[in-house]
């Protein structure tokens, strides 16, 4: 299924960068979503697999995400949110 996101989504692609996600892909449960990213620097467009897909920071509602965090980190070992940023 491949679903148009309006509006687009700001992600950061580890390894690649800050982009848009303008759409996104999901070829089953036996496979990662793809985000089709729109990155900022030099327009390129790039189909990112799930794990190396990050939100980008919101400070107003207190969203610091490590944006070059290992996908290979288990969900959950990751260091206590930095609430002092707010």
């Amino acid at each position: 299924m491949f679903t148009q996101l309006d509006p687009p989504i700001p992600l950061h692609v580890i390894g690649k960068g800050d982009g848009y996600a303008i759409a996104v892909i999901d070829y089953s449960q036996e496979h990662d979503l793809v985000w089709v990213t729109a990155l900022d620097d030099g327009g390129e467009i790039w189909c990112a697999p799930n794990p190396i897909v990050r939100l980008r920071k919101n400070w107003t509602i207190g969203r610091t995400p490590r944006a070059a965090a290992d996908p290979t980190e288990p969900r959950g070992a990751s260091a206590a949110v930095d609430t002092d940023s707010r």
